[in-house]
C-alpha cells in the first residue's frame, strides 16, 4: 500500500482470462488482472480477449502461470525438477507476452496460480525457481506473492520488485497463511464480509484470522476470484468502499 498524503492507494487485482462470462464485468473496476495462461484454463484466444479488455481499461496485464493441470484447474500440488518447472514458467510468459506485443501493450507482473501459488509460498526452492524464471524472462515485472511468504522473500533476495498480496475472499489461519480450501470456511461468499476484511487490510493493514486473532500483515495488492458467486457485486462493492474511505485504486509501480 502507498501512501499520499492523506489519500492511501491499493491495487486490486483479480485472475482472469478462465473461460468465465463475468470478465468484461470485473475489469472495469480493477487495477490489474491476472491472465490465464492456458496450462489450467484459457487458450490464445481468451488470453488476446482478455489482454485487449484490460488495455480498454486500462489495466495492467499479468501473467498467471499454473502447473500443467486442466483436469483440476491447476489445484493439484506436483513435484517438478527446478528445470522443468522454470521451462513451465517461461513457457507460460512467453505464449501471454507474445500476445501482448502483437496487441501493443507487455507484462507488467506475474502470479502464479492455484497449486504453484501455495506451494511458491511455503517451499524457498520453488519460490526461488519462479523468481528467478520471471527475472530472467523480464526484470521489470513485479511478482505477485502470498504476503510474508517464502515467495515473496525469495524474489526480494534476486532483486526482483514485489508486491504483497492479500485476499478479500479468503480467510486466514491464526499464522497468517490462507485457510486451505479442503476446509469448509476457506471462502468468504458473503460480500459484505469481504468487503470489511478489504478495509481492514488496507486501512490497518491486520487481518482477523477464522479464530478471531489479530494478525499484522503487508497489503500491496488485493486479491478477488472471478469464479466467485458474488465476484461482480464484491467488486463494485469494494470500489465504492473504497472511495467512501478516501482509498484510491492504482496499480502497481
Amino acid at each position: 500500500m502507498n501512501k499520499t498524503g492523506n489519500i492511501k492507494t491499493i491495487d486490486l487485482n483479480c485472475d482472469l482470462g478462465e473461460g468465465l462470462s463475468t470478465d468484461a464485468l470485473i475489469i472495469p473496476h480493477i487495477t490489474s488482472a491476472n491472465i490465464a495462461c492456458g496450462f489450467h484454463a484459457g487458450n490464445k484466444k481468451t488470453m488476446k480477449q482478455t489482454v485487449e479488455l484490460c488495455m480498454k481499461h486500462n489495466v495492467a496485464v499479468g501473467a498467471h502461470p499454473s502447473w500443467p493441470d486442466k483436469e483440476n484447474f491447476g489445484r493439484t500440488e506436483m513435484q517438478k525438477s527446478t528445470e522443468e518447472l522454470y521451462a513451465i514458467v517461461t513457457e507460460q510468459l512467453q505464449l501471454l507476452s507474445t500476445i501482448a506485443q502483437q496487441l501493443g501493450t507487455k507484462l507488467h507482473h506475474v502470479k502464479p496460480h492455484g497449486a504453484l501459488y501455495n506451494q511458491s509460498a511455503k517451499d524457498k526452492l520453488i519460490a526461488a525457481t519462479i523468481a528467478k524464471a520471471v527475472k530472467d524472462f523480464n526484470e521489470e515485472c513485479i511478482l505477485f506473492g502470498l504476503s510474508g511468504s517464502d515467495s515473496i522473500s525469495e524474489a526480494k533476495s534476486i532483486g526482483l520488485k514485489t508486491a504483497s498480496e492479500v485476499f478479500a475472499d479468503r480467510t486466514y489461519t491464526d499464522e497468517g497463511k490462507l485457510t486451505p480450501r479442503s476446509q469448509p470456511n476457506a471462502l468468504i461468499t458473503d460480500s459484505v464480509k469481504s468487503v470489511e476484511q478489504a478495509m481492514q487490510l488496507v486501512l490497518q493493514q491486520t487481518v482477523t484470522s477464522a479464530n478471531g486473532k489479530v494478525i499484522p500483515i503487508i497489503a500491496d495488492t488485493i486479491c478477488i476470484h472471478s469464479d466467485g458467486e458474488t465476484a461482480v457485486e464484491l467488486c463494485t462493492a469494494l470500489k465504492q468502499s473504497f472511495n467512501q474511505n478516501n482509498i484510491s485504486l492504482a496499480k502497481i509501480v
